[in-house]
């Protein structure tokens, strides 16, 4: 079985060269979006971002949930950019992911908004709650024990 968390498809080196200069180079928008989702801060989900999904980059993947969350710059929304996004969905969707697409000025002007979606997008496709990591799991255990 296939683990969520740790998908085995083949990634070129080139595609992963580019993923990590992209999380270098993050715009203004992907920065405070990957502030609110980093380290299971958005209800104990597990982000990941400028992840390799088949030939493309997408800004954010919830493995778990099959989630990718794509930001859109102004050019995006020409004929040829939006021609170009659902092509590019299509392919990610056909490896099982649901894409969300958000324009830059949605999360800079509208953060709680895109938060809720995500949220609301991940309960809907991974319906049981992800489990605490297993530090987390192991301290509350000893908690439990201590108490009487």
């Amino acid at each position: 079985m296939v683990d969520p968390e740790n998908p085995t498809w083949k990634v070129s080196s080139k595609l992963r060269a580019n993923a990590r200069e992209l999380r270098k180079n993050s715009t203004d928008a992907e920065r405070i979006l990957w502030s609110e989702l980093r380290d299971h801060r958005l209800n104990g989900i597990g982000f990941r971002r400028q992840v390799p999904i088949k030939n493309y980059i997408v800004d954010f993947a919830c493995h778990a949930a099959k989630l990718a969350v794509e930001l859109d710059g102004g050019q995006h929304f020409s004929e040829k950019g939006e021609r170009a996004d659902a092509a590019r969905s299509a392919v990610i969707e056909a490896r099982g992911f649901k894409v969300l697409r958000f324009s830059n000025h949605d999360v800079m002007t509208n953060r709680v908004g895109v938060l809720e979606t995500i949220a609301t997008a991940v309960a809907e496709r991974a319906p049981t709650p992800t489990l605490p990591r297993k530090r987390e799991r192991e301290q509350a255990i000893r908690v439990e024990k201590t108490q009487p």
